[in-house]
């Protein structure tokens, strides 16, 4: 969606204007939103970055300004204020009559800007995804939302880290602790596991993981076989790295079933055994050797290693010193993420090719692809080469993603090391009563009971697998959906019962700042009144109500947004009303300059607590105001615009949100 037309109109108006007073065209012009409407509707600072230039004070200029600026239709005055603002108050009628007339939602044309690469997801495969992997996903999936809506091409990468410690360790409990090979894991579980039917792979996983990991406790020699796998998956073409290969695509298929559920999506499924298999790390180890930066060790510790030297010791980094190589010959997870960055970037001179993801035995649930070494397919999209590449992974990472940024800076790639934006966020936990919800026979210790939240502890048993939440969460939205509409047909009931549970869901993962513990709460986040997602999706469920009885009284056209167009005023109204509809329109206005400080701040919090805020004017608007009972033609027009604009606003910012609105709650 274009700037509407008033807005764009001060800003050329502005740039004009001070072009006339100094002499010179200001090389932009920044407009804002002042935070109280009596003070305007738009506003401009623009005076404070030319004062120095022009030596003239910023209030002086102000008043030069406002006194060269021409009539510009959509607005109806200019003022400076201030010390130097100058604000412009918009032309009500015109406003509302071309936002209604245009409509608002959807995203902008694809601007000319280089391509931005969000990643996020990145489970590893060899279990069940957790909680924490939902915060992940609703993030990275918003962010990608924002920046569609701001005018970007996106390309969404999930990177699947086959090759991993994680996936060793799999590897090693079904051989070691079950004595299973390829043959029998795929003879004990033949389905793709989609369907959540019987049991469940990544479910099996989950716990056998569990048992590794205390078996390496039990008798650290067993650590041997970990060091095997990894070895043999890192050549390939070996039993071992089969069976690998297999488990990690099965569970792969389980977490991308899991994301789709709240309607996570993805374009790439990059694969590290690709970039083994393709000599990536090979290529970006060359040029690192090159540039000198990173060295083998000879003595001490990391003896054999070859380790990358950071400028400066971190504070809370624990070492100067980040391996890359270890002493074995494998490549850690920062090595192979420092070739993959500078693929994301299109500095590696490589590139993958690529198939259509097989989502056999189960239908295809969208488009996507994934890399692979050989046997590639023709006709995919172009991915790779970015200007911008946002890494979407929890603050634990933090000291890792400035190892692989200082990597391509060694490189003389100062820029691309700029734009790879590490989005960081913190872990997701538990409160008290969610824990005795989802775990009915943990018992809890006064202490606990009195904390506001219980960290994801496997050896306390409070792991929470994604899909069992979920699952709760559904089917709690499921009764109160039918309690709430007794008469409601059982399809109708499990179809808003799922989109209540991905507002409910989504919502509270956005709601608090990315630097906060998110203290989940099954009642909190399902609850119908106050911060949540269900809140905001029943207020546009409200206004759809609404719009309906209009309808119903006064005719179809009554609500069609060109129609209002035509006909809306708030001029019909007392001015206190007037004000306190134009004011609800105006917040749904500034939605895009809320998206933009959004993204600009990595804090999607902000348009959560945007949408929010509008529920609660809205719902004192629709308590305050009759609509369609109003008897006045003029007034119910007017109101009846605010309530249209609401509903489709509402519905585009949800949309953002990745939260859909059902029919009725």
């Amino acid at each position: 969606m274009e700037p509407l037309e008033p807005e764009q109109a001060f800003r050329d108006e502005l740039r004009r204007a001070a072009a006339a007073v100094v002499g010179v065209e200001p090389p932009r012009v920044v407009v804002t939103h002042p935070p109280d409407p009596a003070l305007g509707d738009l506003a401009s600072p623009l005076c404070f970055e030319l004062a120095r230039a022009a030596r003239r004070p910023p209030r002086g200029l102000a008043e030069a300004i406002v006194a060269a600026f021409r009539p510009a239709r959509g607005l109806e005055r200019v003022e400076a204020a201030g010390n130097g603002y100058v604000n412009a108050y918009l032309d009500r009628r015109v406003f509302l009559a071309r936002w209604l007339a245009r409509g608002f939602g959807g995203d902008r044309a694809a601007a000319a800007s280089p391509k931005v690469i969000v990643e996020h997801t990145n489970i590893n495969p060899n279990k069940a995804a957790h909680i924490g992997h939902l915060r992940n996903a609703v993030l990275g999936d918003t962010l990608v939302r924002c920046l569609r809506r701001l005018g970007h091409t996106v390309e969404v990468q999930n990177y699947i880290d086959d090759t991993g410690v994680q996936v060793a360790d799999l590897v090693v409990g079904f051989r070691e602790l079950r004595g299973e090979g390829l043959d029998e894991v795929r003879a004990r579980y033949p389905r793709a596991g989609l369907d959540r039917r019987g049991e469940r792979l990544d479910y099996v996983a989950w716990d056998l993981y569990a048992e590794v990991t205390r078996a390496y406790e039990a008798d650290a020699g067993r650590l041997r076989h970990r060091q095997e796998t990894l070895l043999a998956m890192e050549r390939g073409d070996n039993p071992i790295a089969d069976l690998a290969a297999h488990l990690s695509g099965r569970m792969v298929a389980y977490h991308l079933a899991t994301m789709d559920r709240i309607d996570v999506r993805y374009d790439l499924l990059p694969r590290e055994s690709d970039i083994l298999a393709l000599r990536f790390w090979e290529t970006a180890f060359g040029r690192l050797r090159g540039a000198a930066a990173i060295e083998r060790v000879e003595s001490g510790k990391h003896e054999g290693c070859w380790v990358m030297r950071m400028p400066d010791a971190e504070e809370g980094a624990g070492e100067d010193e980040k391996i890359i190589v270890r002493s074995n010959g494998t490549v850690t997870y920062v090595g192979k993420d420092i070739a993959y960055q500078l693929w994301k970037h299109g500095l590696l001179g490589r590139d993958f090719e690529y198939r259509a993801f097989d989502w056999s035995p189960a239908p295809a649930r969208y488009e996507l692809w994934s890399s692979c070494a050989a046997g590639g397919e023709p006709g995919h999209p172009p991915f790779g080469g970015a200007g911008i590449v946002y890494n979407v992974i929890d603050r634990r990472q933090s000291y890792l993603q400035r190892v692989v940024a200082h990597g391509l800076r060694a490189l003389g790639h100062e820029e691309a090391a700029e734009r790879s934006v590490h989005y960081a966020y913190e872990m997701v936990a538990l409160t008290p009563a969610a824990v005795q919800a989802l775990f009915p026979d943990q018992r809890l210790t006064d202490e606990d009971a009195r904390r506001p939240y219980l960290e994801m502890s496997g050896r306390r048993g409070l792991g929470i697998r994604a899909d069992d939440l979920l699952d709760s969460l559904e089917q709690r939205a499921e009764r109160e959906v039918a309690r709430r509409n007794p008469a409601l047909a059982p399809g109708a009931i499990a179809a808003t019962a799922r989109q209540i549970m991905i507002g409910a869901l989504r919502y509270y993962m956005l709601r608090f700042s990315r630097n906060r513990v998110v203290a989940f709460d099954l009642d909190a986040a399902l609850a119908f009144e106050g911060e949540t997602g269900p809140y905001l999706q029943y207020s546009i469920v409200r206004a759809k109500n609404i719009l309906s009885k209009v309808a119903e009284r006064h005719g179809p056209p009554a609500v069609e947004a060109r129609a209002l167009a035509e006909r809306a005023d708030l001029a019909a109204l007392d001015p206190a009303a007037a004000t306190e509809h134009w004011n609800l329109a105006l917040q749904l206005y500034r939605v895009d300059a809320v998206v933009r400080l959004a993204v600009d701040s990595l804090e999607l919090s902000t348009l959560a607590k945007h949408a929010y805020l509008l529920a609660q004017s809205f719902n004192t608007f629709y308590h305050r105001y009759p609509v369609a009972q109003e008897t006045d033609e003029s007034a119910r027009a007017a109101r009846t615009a605010v309530v249209r604009l609401y509903h489709d606003g509402m519905t585009g910012l949800l949309g953002l949100l990745g939260i859909e609105v059902p029919a009725r709650m």
